[in-house]
C-alpha cells in the first residue's frame, strides 16, 4: 500500500514518536519526544512539553487531547486561535505521585481518563474532577481497553482487569512467564492475547492455550513492541528493528513492510489506525503512514533497477514489465523482487498475447515469450506493436520505426514474412479498417490511409489527412476508429478518410474531466476507452441499461503525474478482474478500480492572521464576525481538509466577497494572504474538492475604519472643513483685496510716474525754452558787445582822425565827447546786467575764488568768458591790444595760473 514517511525535518520535531492519537477534528496528534505535534494533512504545529520532560502518551476524547509525560499529566484544548492550551490535571492530585513516574498509556472510558504509570493507574472523571487510584506495578507499562473493559500485565505478568476501580484477576498461567504482553482483543467470549516475541494466545472458559497461526515460520526471533487491530481484523505487529507486520484474523500474514519496503526505520515505537483506516507507524526516527484502505498500490524500484515501465502483461501466473531497459519478470504470487529476462535488454514497447502467445514489441524487433525464455521472430528494428488482420488470424502486422511488416503463423510456429514496401515512416499507431486498409497515425506528419495489396507485400494507394497533433494517436472501441489529441476526440466516417468530432466522448472527456492530456487506450474485455484528463485517470465506459457512455474518473495527485514518464508514453493495463497497472519512472503503481473509498471531508479553516504588512502579525478568534483594526489590514487565512491518504489530492477556490466576487482558480496551496484591505464588512470562502466530492467553509469578518475615517473624525473634519472653508474664503477675499488694494497702488504709482514724467517733461520744456531765451539773452549780449565794440572802434577812428588835425577848442570838445562815450559807464552796466541774465553765477563765483580782482579784471574776464580776442577786448576797454596782452598777465598772475594753464580755458571752466 502507499506509503507516505515524515521525516523530524519535516514535522520540525525530534526522532521518536512514542504514541498516536486523532481528535475529534481529524488532526493526528503525536507524542514526540519533548513536543506535542499537530498534523491536520497540510501543516505541522509543535507544542513544547510543560515541564521539559518527555511525553510518552497521547489520547484524545471530543475536543480535549491528554498527554503523559515524567511527573505529569493533563489534557490540551484549541483556544479561540485554533492554538492548543495546556491544563495539569495531576497538580490537583491531593496524594503525592511516586518518584519518577512516567505515564507510558491513556485510556479513555467514557468519562472516566486512566493515566497508566510503571507503579500506578490514575484515573480520573472529567466531570467530578475526582480521582481514583490503583496500584498496579507492571514491569512494562501496558494498558488494553476491550469495550468497557480495561486489562493490564501487572508485575508478576498476570493479567488483571479493572471493576468498579478494583483490579480483578484473570489469568495466571506459566505461557505468561518471563514475557510481555504487548495486546489483548476479544472475539465474543474468546480473548487473544499477543506476546512480546509476537507469540499468540488463546483464552476462552478460563483456559488458555497457544495458537499457532500460519504466519509462525514468519515471525520467528521478532521482538514486539506494540500492536494495534484494525478495522477488517487484521492484526497490526511494530516491532524492534524488523518493521511492520500484517496478519489477518485467520492468522495469515498479509504483508511485512520494512525499511527496505518504503518505511523510514524498522524500529516502531507506536502505532494507530485512524477514522480513514490509515495506519499511522511512531517510528524510532521518524513518522509514516500506510494508506492500507487505498484504491492503490505501489512497487517502488527505489534502486533503479528496471527503470520506466512502458508496458505489462500478467501471463500464465507471471506478471512482465517491459521497460526502457529490458524485460523483467516475477511470479504474481511471489514476494521476490523483478529479474530481467536474458537477451531483452533495450527498449521494450509492447506486450500483447496474441493466439495465447506473448508478443513482446522491443528496439531490436519482435519477441516471443515463454516465461523466462525468449526468441526473436522478427529483428526488423523497433517493434511498436502487432495487429491481427480482421478476417485472417494467421497474418499479423506489425508497427515499426520504419514503416510496417508482416508475421505469418506456419506450421503453428509464428515467423517474419516481410517488409511492405512503399511505406516507411514509423507506425506507433496504426488500425486495421479492413484486411487491406490500414490507418497509420504520425503526431507530426499527420494520418495516413495505406491500401495494401492482396500479398501484403506493398502499398498499393496512400492518402494523408493533414489532421495532426501533439498527443495524437487512433485506437479502435465499439466498432468505430477514434482519434484523439489534445484538441479533441474525433471519429472516422465510413468509407472515407474523413473525421468529425464526437459529441459524446467531446461532452465526457473534455467538457465533464476537463480535456485529454494523454494517448488514448481501449481495454477491449472491460470495453473500456481508458486516458488521463485533467481531473484524474479517467476511463469512458457503456452503461448497463442503456449502453449510452458514462465516465469515471479516479483523481490523481500532481506527484504521480509527473512520474508517468515521457509525455506520449503514459500507459495503463488490465492485469486482472478490476487491477490495471500503471508504469511510471521508478517502478509501478496498481489501480484497484472496484475498490471504493467511502470519505466524508470537510473543510475548516485552521489559522486566521492579521498583519501590518511588517513584521507585526497577530492571531485573529476562528469564530466568524470578528472586527479587525484598519492598521492590521493584511490577513492571512490558513485552511485545510484533514486527509492523509498519499495518492488523494486536495484542491482549492477561494474567494473574498467584499473584494471580488468571483472564485479563484483551483489551486493545491492551502492559504491565500488578502493585502492592504479597506474598511468594510467581508466574507471569505474556501471551497475545497476531493476528486467529485466538494466541502465549503465560510469566515465573516469586519476591516473597521481607521480613525482618521471614524464617525467622530469624519463629524471633526466637517466642522474643521467649515472652519477652513470661512477661512480660506476670508483669506481669499483678504489676498483679493490686498491684490486689488495693491493693483490700485500700482496704478497709482503708474499715475503717478506719469505725472512725473509729465512734470519732468514741462521742466525739459521750460528749460529748453529757459535755455531759448538764454541763447537770445546770449545772442542779444553778442550783438551789443559787437555793437558796442564797432561804436568804440568807430569812435577811435574818429578820434584818430581829429587828432591830426589841429586841435581847436571844438575839436577837442569832440575828442572829450568822444572819450566820455567810449569809457560810458552806461554801457558797462548795460553789458554787467545783460551778462548776469545770461551767466549769473560766474562772476559772483570769480570774485569768491579772486576777491583781490578789480572791476576792470571783472570786465576783462567777462569779455574773456565771452571767448573775445585781445583785439576784440581792445576797443571795449578802449585800450591798446599790447595794453590787453599786458592786463591779460596781470590778471593771470592774480589768479595764479600755471604758466601751462590758459587764462581763456580757466575763464570758461568756471
Amino acid at each position: 500500500p502507499p506509503i507516505q514517511n515524515f521525516t523530524p525535518q519535516e514535522y520540525n520535531g525530534e526522532n521518536q514518536n512514542w504514541s498516536i492519537a486523532q481528535g475529534s477534528n481529524d488532526n493526528i496528534y503525536i507524542a514526540n519526544n519533548h513536543h506535542l505535534l499537530s498534523f491536520d494533512g497540510v501543516r505541522w504545529n509543535s507544542y513544547a512539553s510543560p515541564n521539559t520532560s518527555i511525553f510518552r502518551s497521547v489520547a484524545a476524547k471530543d475536543s480535549l487531547i491528554f498527554t503523559g509525560q515524567y511527573m505529569e499529566f493533563g489534557f490540551w484544548e484549541k483556544d479561540i486561535f485554533g492554538a492548543l492550551q495546556y491544563t495539569s490535571v495531576s497538580s490537583e492530585l491531593k496524594e503525592p505521585m511516586i518518584d519518577d513516574e512516567e505515564f507510558w498509556n491513556i485510556v479513555v472510558l467514557e468519562d472516566w481518563v486512566l493515566f497508566q504509570s510503571l507503579d500506578r493507574i490514575y484515573s480520573y472523571n472529567l466531570k467530578s474532577k475526582r480521582f481514583r487510584i490503583l496500584e498496579a506495578k507492571t514491569s512494562k507499562a501496558q494498558i488494553f481497553k476491550i469495550g468497557d473493559t480495561v486489562y493490564y500485565q501487572n508485575q508478576d505478568r498476570s493479567i488483571y482487569k479493572i471493576e468498579n476501580g478494583n483490579p480483578l484477576l484473570v489469568i495466571d498461567h506459566k505461557l505468561l512467564n518471563d514475557k510481555g504482553v504487548v495486546g489483548v482483543y476479544k472475539d465474543g467470549p474468546v480473548l487473544t492475547i499477543i506476546l512480546e516475541d509476537a507469540e499468540f494466545l488463546k483464552f476462552q472458559n478460563e483456559k488458555i492455550i497457544s495458537f499457532p497461526i500460519d504466519a509462525d515460520s514468519a515471525l520467528i526471533d521478532l521482538n514486539v513492541y506494540c500492536t494495534e487491530r484494525l478495522k477488517d481484523g487484521s492484526f497490526i505487529l511494530g516491532t524492534i528493528s524488523k518493521g511492520m507486520y500484517q496478519i489477518d484474523k485467520e492468522g495469515k500474514l498479509l504483508r511485512n513492510i520494512d525499511q527496505r519496503k518504503g518505511l523510514n526505520n524498522n524500529t516502531i515505537l507506536s502505532t494507530f489506525q485512524d477514522k480513514d483506516e490509515n495506519l499511522w507507524l511512531g517510528f524510532d526516527n521518524g513518522l509514516g503512514v500506510v494508506n492500507l484502505n487505498s484504491r492503490f498500490s505501489e512497487y517502488l524500484d527505489n534502486l533503479g533497477r528496471f527503470g520506466l515501465v512502458y508496458t505489462s502483461k500478467l501471463f500464465e501466473g507471471k506478471l512482465y514489465l517491459g521497460t526502457n531497459q529490458g524485460l523483467f519478470v516475477k511470479s504474481e504470487e511471489d514476494e521476490s523482487t523483478f529479474k530481467m529476462i536474458s537477451g531483452t535488454e533495450g527498449q521494450v514497447w509492447s506486450l500483447q498475447i496474441i493466439d495465447e502467445t506473448l508478443f513482446c514489441g522491443h528496439n531490436k524487433g519482435t519477441l516471443i515469450v515463454d516465461h523466462e525464455n525468449v526468441r526473436f521472430v522478427s529483428d526488423l528494428p523497433g517493434t511498436w506493436q502487432l495487429k491481427t488482420l480482421p478476417n485472417n488470424s494467421d497474418i499479423l502486422l506489425q508497427g515499426n520505426y520504419d514503416g510496417l511488416s508482416v508475421l505469418k503463423k506456419q506450421n503453428g510456429t509464428w515467423q517474419f514474412s516481410n517488409r511492405i514496401s512503399g511505406f516507411e515512416t514509423s507506425s506507433r499507431f496504426f488500425e486495421m479498417v479492413d484486411d487491406n486498409i490500414v490507418l497509420v497515425n504520425h503526431e507530426y506528419k499527420g494520418l495516413y490511409q495505406l491500401t495494401l495489396d492482396e500479398s501484403y507485400t506493398k502499398v498499393t494507394k496512400t492518402e494523408i489527412h493533414p489532421i495532426m497533433g501533439h498527443g495524437s494517436s487512433i485506437v479502435s472501441y465499439h466498432g468505430d476508429i477514434i482519434y484523439s489529441s489534445l484538441d479533441g476526440v474525433f471519429v472516422k466516417t465510413k468509407d472515407a478518410l474523413e473525421f468529425k468530432s464526437d459529441s459524446t466522448l467531446t461532452r465526457l472527456l473534455f467538457e465533464k474531466a476537463g480535456g485529454v492530456k494523454s494517448i488514448l487506450v481501449s481495454d477491449e474485455e472491460k470495453d473500456r476507452l481508458w486516458c488521463y484528463t485533467t481531473k484524474g485517470l479517467s476511463y469512458v465506459y457503456p452503461q448497463t441499461f442503456n449502453a449510452s457512455l458514462a465516465l469515471e474518473t479516479f483523481p490523481i495527485p500532481t506527484f504521480f503525474r509527473t512520474s508517468l514518464g515521457v509525455s506520449g508514453f503514459e500507459n495503463i493495463n488490465r492485469i486482472k478482474d478490476e487491477d490495471y497497472l500503471i508504469g511510471t519512472t521508478n517502478g509501478y503503481v496498481m489501480l484497484h478500480s472496484n475498490k471504493k473509498m467511502e470519505t466524508n471531508y470537510t473543510v475548516t479553516i485552521k489559522k486566521v492572521t492579521k498583519s501590518d504588512g511588517m513584521s507585526n502579525v497577530l492571531k485573529i478568534p476562528l469564530s466568524s464576525g470578528q472586527q479587525v483594526e484598519f492598521d492590521f489590514n493584511t490577513i492571512k487565512f490558513a485552511y485545510g481538509i484533514p486527509q492523509y491518504n498519499k495518492y488523494t489530492e486536495v484542491n482549492y477556490q477561494y474567494r473574498l466577497l467584499g473584494y471580488f466576487d468571483e472564485w479563484s482558480t483551483w489551486t493545491t496551496t492551502a492559504s491565500t494572504t488578502f493585502n492592504n484591505l479597506g474598511y468594510g464588512d467581508y466574507a471569505f470562502e474556501i471551497k475545497a474538492g476531493v476528486g467529485g466530492e466538494l466541502t465549503q467553509a465560510r469566515y465573516e469578518f469586519t476591516v473597521t475604519r481607521p480613525w482618521y475615517l471614524s464617525f467622530f473624525a469624519n463629524f471633526v473634519y466637517t466642522i474643521v472643513g467649515i472652519l477652513l472653508f470661512f477661512t480660506i474664503h476670508r483669506l481669499y477675499k483678504a489676498y483679493y483685496t490686498k491684490k486689488q488694494n495693491r493693483l490700485l497702488d500700482q496704478e497709482k504709482k503708474k499715475l503717478k510716474r506719469r505725472k512725473l514724467k509729465t512734470e519732468k517733461e514741462i521742466i525739459q520744456l521750460r528749460n529748453e525754452k529757459l535755455q531759448s531765451e538764454i541763447d537770445a539773452k546770449n545772442r542779444e549780449l553778442a550783438i551789443s558787445t559787437m555793437s558796442i565794440v564797432k561804436k568804440n572802434q568807430f569812435l577811435n577812428t574818429i578820434k584818430e582822425e581829429l587828432n591830426k588835425v589841429e586841435k581847436s577848442n571844438l575839436v577837442k570838445s569832440i575828442i572829450r565827447t568822444i572819450n566820455n562815450n567810449i569809457e560810458n559807464e552806461d554801457d558797462w552796466k548795460f553789458f554787467e546786467e545783460a551778462f548776469n541774465n545770461t551767466d549769473k553765477d560766474f562772476l559772483k563765483t570769480l570774485q569768491d575764488r579772486h576777491p583781490e580782482l578789480t572791476n576792470n579784471d571783472l570786465k576783462l574776464c567777462a569779455y574773456l568768458r565771452l571767448n573775445l580776442s585781445s583785439k576784440e577786448i581792445a576797443p571795449l576797454l578802449n585800450i591798446s591790444i599790447k595794453s590787453v596782452e599786458v592786463k591779460r598777465y596781470r590778471l593771470r598772475k592774480k589768479m595764479n595760473l600755471a604758466h601751462e594753464s590758459g587764462l581763456t580755458e580757466y575763464v570758461l571752466s568756471l
